[in-house]
């Protein structure tokens, strides 16, 4: 018998951590909340400027959504890279098969969307003939040649991207909420730093993993 076990009706909280942490590290949380601001506050000003009407201040607005667009694809990737080199923790053992498939492809699709969407920018900047200077300073090179008609193209796919973006940041708040207040689980909490996290209601301790 393993000596881990505390009942024979489901794994106890030793067991569901022994193949991961138990939380996320303090980088990680770091990055996913900078990241978070970062993206809503960039579509919430892409929304606005994409109402105005051509001017020197929505020229001005386009620049600095460009070196928004840009700082969000590094911090891309060194979350990932960050990632890669710490694990996250497991999903939770009383989550079915179904909710952790939709977790993973949430995730996987977020992670997917944080590098095509500035890519996306990217390639309707160039096609448009508008070359990124990033800060005004780093000449940022065009991928492809001038053209209207692709520029607009690529336009319609950037604005359906982060639709599509927006509306899995939406679910992903909407799922953490649910887990906190109605699965009474530790899904929101080991995202947030420990402070934040102690002033939430208490959890269910059987469906915690540390």
């Amino acid at each position: 018998m393993n000596i881990l076990q505390t009942n024979s009706s489901g794994p106890s909280r030793s067991q569901a951590t022994r193949s991961g942490p138990s939380r996320y590290t303090r980088t990680a949380i770091a990055l996913h909340w900078l990241m978070a601001v970062a993206i809503v506050s960039l579509f919430a000003f892409g929304f606005y400027m994409h109402g105005l009407h051509f001017s020197p201040w929505k020229l001005r607005a386009i620049v600095w959504h460009k070196w928004a667009g840009v700082t969000i694809f590094m911090l891309a990737i060194i979350r990932l890279a960050w990632r890669f080199g710490h694990g996250p923790p497991q999903l939770l053992p009383h989550m079915g098969r179904a909710e952790q498939l939709v977790a993973h492809g949430g995730h996987g699709m977020l992670y997917l969307l944080m590098f095509v969407i500035p890519l996306s920018g990217w390639l309707m900047s160039s096609a448009k003939g508008f070359q990124t200077v990033l800060f005004g300073v780093l000449h940022i090179p065009d991928l492809l040649a001038k053209n209207k008609e692709l520029g607009d193209t690529l336009q319609t796919v950037h604005w359906g991207l982060n639709l599509v973006l927006a509306t899995i940041v939406v679910g992903h708040a909407a799922a953490a909420l649910r887990h906190h207040f109605v699965a009474r689980d530790d899904v929101l909490t080991r995202m947030l730093p420990d402070h934040a996290s102690r002033a939430l209601p208490d959890i269910d301790p059987e469906k915690a993993t540390g």
